[in-house]
Formats: C-alpha cells, sequence, structure tokens
C-alpha cells in the first residue's frame, strides 16, 4: 500500500497528470470548440473567428512575470484548473440553450487566458520542482502527455458531443477537469517560497480596472502606472477598431486587388504586429537596455533585462523563431494536398492511427536521446530528419502528380492505389514522428534559455516566440503552392529550414538554471 502511495505521488505520475492537464484546455478551447460551433449550425465565418482564441497562447509572456513574482506557481495551476473547471460547468448548462452559444463563445475567450496561464504555471512549476538533469529526462514524457490530452480530446470528447450530447461531452471534460484539481491540490509539492502575496496585486488591478472612470485618483508619483495603463487601454482598443477596420468596404476592396490581403486573417495580421515588433524590439536593444536599467527596481524590468541582456541573445532569438519554419510551412499544405490528391477520406486514420503515435514515439525517443547524449551532439541530427520529410513530400507530390492533376476539385476523385496510399501514410508517420524528435530539441533549448530567477516568464517568452514563424508560415503557403505547385512549394518548405539549422552553430549554450 506504501509503495502504491509513493508511485501516486511520484514525478512520474504528476508530470504525466499536469501536462495532460496543460493540453486538455488548448483542445478544447482551439479544436473542440471549432466542431462544437459548426455542429450547433454557426456559420463558417463565425467559426473562424475561433482563430482568436490562440491569441493568449501567443502573448502570455506579457503576463508571465508576474505568475513568477506573486504567490507560487503551484497556487496559479490550481486556481487556473478550478476557473476552467467552473468554465466547463458553465458551458455544459449552456449548450443545450441555442441562446447560450455566444455566452460560451465569450466564456471561451476568457478561459482562453485562464488556459494560457495554466501553461505558465505548469512549466514554471515543473523548473522549479525537478533538477536540471530530472527535466531533461522528462522532456519526451511530458510531450507524449500532452499530445495524449490531444488525442483523448479529439477521439473521446468529440464523439462523445457528435454521437451523443454536448451537453455530456463538457459534462465530462469538467469531471475530468476536477478530478484533476483535486489529485493536484493532494500531491504536487510544496517546494516554493511566496515571493509577494497575491493581494499585492490586486492594487494594481484594481486601478487598470477603475482608469477609465478615475484618472484624477492617479498622483504624479503613479506616472509608470498610468503610462502603462494608458497603453493598455490603447492597444485594447486598437485591437477592437481594427476587426472592424477588417470588414470595411475599403478593407474588402484591398482583397479584391491584392490576394495577399484576402490571405491575412486577423489573427494572422495580429501575429504580423508581434513579429513587427520582436523585430524593433531587437534592433533597438540598446535604448531599450537603458530604460530597463533605469527601473531596475521593477520585477517586470529585471525580468526582460535578464533576458535580452546575454551575448548572442539575437541569435537565440532567431534560432526560436526560425527552427520551426519549415515545419509550419509544411504543414500548413500538407491537409489541402490530402484533399487535392483525392484522400480526403483517408486523412482522419492517416493522421491519427499513424501520425499520432509516431508523433508520441519521436518526442519520447528524442528526450531520451538528448538526456544520453547531450544537446549539442543530437540536435542537428534530429532537427536534420525532422525537415529531411519535406523532401519526402516533394516526392510525392511529383510522383502523384497526375492524380492531383485530375482529382483537384473532383467531387469524385479517382482512387491512387493501395501501393501510393501507403506511401502517403508511411511519409506522414516519418513526418510526425521527425517532428517529435525535433520538438524534444526546441524544448530542451528552451529550458536552457531560461535564467533561474524568471524561469515561469522566460519559458512562456520563449514559447511565444516559437510560433511566430507560423504566422508568415500560413499566409505564404497558399500563395506559394498557387503559383508554384505542390512540388516546388515542399522543396522551398525544405530550404526555409535551413536558417534555423545554420543558426544552432551560433547559438549561445546556456546552461539550464544559469542566474
Amino acid at each position: 500500500m506504501t509503495k502504491i502511495k509513493e508511485f501516486i505521488k511520484s514525478p512520474f505520475v504528476w508530470i504525466g497528470t499536469t501536462y495532460f492537464a496543460e493540453g486538455f484546455p488548448y483542445t478544447v478551447i482551439r479544436i473542440i470548440s471549432s466542431i462544437f460551433f459548426r455542429d450547433k449550425g454557426v456559420s463558417l465565418e463565425n467559426v473562424g473567428l475561433t482563430s482568436l482564441y490562440g491569441l493568449p497562447w501567443t502573448i502570455k509572456f506579457l503576463w508571465g512575470p508576474y505568475v513568477d513574482k506573486y504567490s507560487t506557481r503551484r497556487n496559479w495551476l490550481l486556481s487556473t484548473e478550478i476557473l476552467f473547471s467552473i468554465i466547463l460547468l458553465l458551458t455544459t448548462l449552456l449548450a443545450p440553450i441555442d441562446g447560450g452559444l455566444f455566452i460560451i463563445g465569450v466564456l471561451f475567450f476568457i478561459a482562453a487566458f485562464i488556459a494560457a496561464t495554466h501553461d505558465i504555471a505548469i512549466d514554471g512549476f515543473y523548473m522549479e520542482a525537478l533538477s536540471n538533469a530530472e527535466q531533461e529526462k522528462f522532456i519526451g514524457y511530458r510531450i507524449l502527455a500532452y499530445r495524449l490530452s490531444m488525442m483523448f480530446g479529439q477521439g473521446v470528447i468529440v464523439t462523445i458531443g457528435a454521437v451523443y450530447s454536448w451537453t455530456l461531452a463538457f459534462m465530462a471534460s469538467a469531471v475530468l477537469f476536477i478530478l484533476f484539481f483535486f489529485y493536484h491540490l493532494w500531491v504536487l509539492p510544496k517546494n516554493e517560497e511566496t515571493k509577494y502575496e497575491i493581494k499585492e496585486l490586486l492594487p494594481y488591478l484594481k486601478d487598470l480596472l477603475i482608469f477609465p472612470i478615475f484618472i484624477d485618483r492617479f498622483k504624479k508619483k503613479q506616472k509608470r502606472e498610468l503610462t502603462t495603463i494608458f497603453i493598455i487601454y490603447t492597444t485594447i482598443g486598437f485591437i477592437i477598431w481594427f476587426k472592424y477596420f477588417l470588414k470595411s468596404p475599403f478593407y474588402s476592396g484591398l482583397a479584391k486587388e491584392f490576394f495577399i490581403f484576402k490571405k491575412l486573417s486577423y489573427a494572422r495580421w495580429i501575429g504580423l504586429f508581434i513579429l513587427l515588433s520582436l523585430v524593433v524590439l531587437i534592433l533597438l536593444k540598446g535604448k531599450i537596455k537603458k530604460k530597463l536599467i533605469k527601473n531596475k527596481d521593477s520585477f517586470y524590468a529585471k525580468s526582460f533585462l535578464a533576458f535580452i541582456d546575454r551575448k548572442k541573445i539575437a541569435y537565440a532569438i532567431a534560432f526560436i523563431i526560425f527552427i520551426r519554419t519549415g515545419e509550419f510551412m509544411l504543414h500548413s499544405m500538407t491537409g489541402t494536398f490530402f484533399v487535392d490528391l483525392g484522400i480526403k477520406t483517408h486523412i482522419g486514420w492517416i493522421t491519427s492511427g499513424v501520425g499520432l503515435p509516431a508523433s508520441i514515439f519521436g518526442a519520447l525517443l528524442g528526450g531520451w536521446i538528448i538526456s544520453k547524449y547531450g544537446f549539442k551532439k543530437t540536435a542537428f541530427p534530429l532537427l536534420l530528419l525532422q525537415n529531411i520529410t519535406n523532401l519526402g513530400y516533394m516526392w510525392l507530390a511529383w510522383s502523384l502528380s497526375d492524380f492531383v492533376i485530375k482529382n483537384t476539385g473532383n467531387k469524385e476523385p479517382i482512387a491512387i492505389g493501395v501501393k501510393n496510399l501507403v506511401a502517403v501514410a508511411s511519409i506522414n508517420g516519418f513526418e510526425q514522428f521527425s517532428a517529435g524528435l525535433g520538438t524534444a530539441v526546441l524544448t530542451t533549448y528552451l529550458l536552457r534559455l531560461c535564467v533561474k530567477e524568471f524561469k515561469t516568464a522566460h519559458f512562456a517568452l520563449g514559447t511565444g516566440l516559437m510560433s511566430v514563424s507560423g504566422v508568415v508560415a500560413g499566409i505564404a503557403g497558399g500563395i506559394i503552392t498557387t503559383e508554384i505547385g505542390y512540388e516546388m512549394f515542399f522543396l522551398i518548405s525544405f530550404i526555409s529550414a535551413i536558417p534555423g539549422m545554420v543558426l544552432l552553430y551560433f547559438i549561445p549554450q546556456f546552461t539550464m538554471g544559469e542566474k
């Protein structure tokens, strides 16, 4: 009995449950929500707005320092889990009501910020609770748990919703998450000291909320806070205005004249703004550093100063951004390639039955290889394997080009044959396997990038940077394929991955948990 209790409370178990719990909200909000809304008869245009739910995961680094500074990561983790459970319970009550869809949409948007904060807390807790050697040892395992949660969400929860009822599906999700909350409340070690009580954050939040009404309450000594809050509200106002601008006749005219504007959705525009801000940040690094030094007593300033004030940090940032460019480009068009190839009815078993298990195995193997042989020796061959599959897709597009030509837009496509179907499934499986290897490389480097005092904020910043190139890749995919076809597109996707692999030899080799 004692051994069972020790096993239940062991890192092996709670790492699995925390990262399963990290992936599940993402799956509900980013994937299941679009299926639910469409099944409820919501228009494709409005379902497309669910892409905005991904925004908090991209900008979560903005509030990462506060998770580091106030309370403990364990408390943030538990608080966000109970809040997400409440939202799932509310969704359960509203799901049968037609008029409740709009409220559910708003709840999911709020839940996206909660879930992104939950991610920050889990990653921070993982780095705090485990030694450096243990962190690298469990990299593949945490990726496995995350992907299993996605499989569970897309397989079990979606099936319950589609076959039985969405009320039952969301109820099952809520029960599952409540169980996670109580388990984590029981087993997660209390290994942190509170730097600042959470109640000390409340006055700042109060000022943020009352700013539009009680601006006169600010004194001169609060000038910095006033400026910060003004910037926040100005940014929110711009984001709201820009949403309506994209629906204006002026922008519609631009979209008709220029194909690129038609491809730039609201979410992609936001991503480009973030990318542009990042470029400005790198170019103005010196001036920003001087500003941060002036405000060195600010925990927020200290966090960002600790991140950017390091040798070759620009190479590190570029590496994080470009390392997945080829993968993002490939993924942006593989779905349409399968459809134009005439195998859309086979996508389900190929991606879930072959691709997902291969991805899980790749993540586990990649984590084990890096842990055993070291990051420096293994990073390049693992990344090369990740990107060489793009050439495999190029070969598919070349060898099956006749089927692409005949089946594109054909409602009754010509069968490509068992031999060709096996080739497609094999290359997709290897692509997912090698993507798991590459994910292990990037995760290891992100862990090493984090300064000990600000590890939670720095990991959130790194994962936000990681997704930036996906915005550009998503825009470029359709345009390039339309102009030059799938064969050349897949070749270009491989070429676009080369800068990231080359940067591997220029990036600083940080020591995990350095001060």
